[in-house]
């Protein structure tokens, strides 16, 4: 590796940024369209400062909760919502759904290959037998690849169409739209949205469920789901929300998912919000704006690691589905002085440096840059990558484009320019 100055680094990125004006150009049209449409939500369910005050107990009559559902369907367009700070990360809304909509008997089908790690344990694709995963409750799982390999697959519609008509115990078709830790290209809402018709086109008491980490208003459209899943210290948080998820789709998957949260006949109607209606509503209102922020310093991160001779996807000038970049270092010491120079870069804990963990629910070691605010919080600036082959740095976030180019020049200095 070849280090490089800091004024070698700082006029590569000023290239980067002439050369993707039209790109940046047209996030902030996405942006603000996208802002439009949270605004026009806010106006109509009639946002006021009442919405923000905290309830406690069973949160009976909690106006903010109420209407912030109301809200989120509307900018999600969907028919129903459920926004809850109770939900402990992503993978907690995801399992909070699959358990919602799967009975004993039934067939998980993930038609995206295999999803993110931490739902191994969920399906009961590892784990011990008696854990309570969904395969000890009875539920089966099959997995349909991605058609024409990795990098370029699609959803594979005829063998989906295919299993439908000739397994009816299939009940939910299983989506990650984004790529988690494999180099593939994620999902547009469009592909989403027409396996979605085939489906219900096929059977009407199918399930769809798209987990949506990492996409949300990357476009000026969010997929259609019978169940949209995703965290709130992702995208749709802002930068604001300090813990939480979201389940948006059909009024009825919606209804049996708020079963598995609370209750069953108690749903989403209680739930006390301990002051935190503030920071969703805020952080949805900031969210079209943090999440372009987030899109093009993806964009800066794919110019400068491509330039600087590393393997990156995508490429500085695809058009993106999420705020994921991904940096192939096929190095072990590459991937972790990437992750160190993220959190030299990063506002919190920049004196730091990372050290590779057996992080819980993942098969290998993890290095994991996260200098938040909010811990965990992958729409900040932050980058992480399991210690196998091909040692790829997974990266994403930044609440301010100023915040993230300061990163990853960062990252830069300390992995420098590949020389083999």
């Amino acid at each position: 590796m070849k280090k490089m100055s800091d004024e070698e680094l700082l006029a590569l990125a000023s290239r980067g940024e002439v050369e993707m004006k039209q790109l940046f150009d047209r996030i902030d049209s996405i942006s603000y369209e996208n802002t439009s449409r949270v605004l026009d939500a806010f106006r109509k369910e009639r946002v006021s400062d009442s919405c923000f005050a905290g309830t406690t107990g069973y949160g009976y009559d909690d106006r903010g909760r109420e209407v912030l559902d109301r809200v989120w369907a509307r900018v999600f367009g969907t028919e129903a919502a459920l926004v809850r700070h109770n939900f402990v990360n992503g993978t907690h809304a995801i399992s909070t759904a699959l358990f919602g909509l799967l009975r004993p008997g039934d067939t998980l089908l993930a038609v995206t290959g295999k999803p993110y790690d931490t739902l191994d344990g969920v399906i009961g694709i590892t784990g011990a037998d008696g854990n309570g995963s969904l395969a000890d409750f009875g539920v089966k799982y099959a997995q349909i690849e991605l058609k024409g390999g990795i990098e370029k697959g699609r959803i594979d519609l005829d063998a989906v169409a295919e299993r439908l008509k000739s397994d009816p115990s299939v009940k939910v078709l299983e989506v990650q739209r984004s790529k988690g830790y494999l180099n593939r290209r994620t999902l547009f809402p469009d592909e989403i949205t027409e396996l979605y018709e085939l489906a219900h086109s096929i059977r009407d008491d199918i399930f769809v469920v798209v987990d949506n980490c990492y996409g949300e208003f990357t476009d000026v459209k969010e997929p259609k789901a019978d169940l949209l899943v995703g965290s709130l210290i992702k995208n749709p948080g802002g930068g604001m929300a300090l813990t939480g998820g979201y389940l948006a789709g059909s009024a009825k998957a919606v209804e049996l998912a708020s079963y598995r949260l609370t209750t069953v006949g108690v749903g989403g109607e209680v739930g006390c919000t301990l002051g935190q209606n503030r920071n969703m509503f805020q952080g949805l209102f900031y969210a079209p704006h943090t999440t372009a922020a987030a899109l093009k310093t993806a964009h800066l991160a794919a110019y400068i690691f491509d330039s600087l001779g590393y393997e990156v996807f995508p490429t500085w000038n695809e058009r993106r589905a999420d705020i994921i970049q991904t940096v192939i270092t096929h190095s072990r010491e590459a991937l972790c002085n990437f992750c160190v120079g993220i959190q030299s870069g990063s506002p919190v804990d920049s004196y730091v440096e990372p050290q590779p963990w057996a992080m819980p629910g993942y098969s290998d070691e993890v290095i994991m840059a996260a200098g938040c605010f909010v811990q965990g919080a992958s729409l900040e600036l932050s980058a992480d990558g399991p210690l196998r082959e091909p040692y790829t740095a997974y990266f994403q976030g930044g609440l301010t484009y100023e915040s993230g180019k300061y990163g990853i020049l960062k990252a830069a200095a300390r992995v420098g320019r590949k020389t083999n």
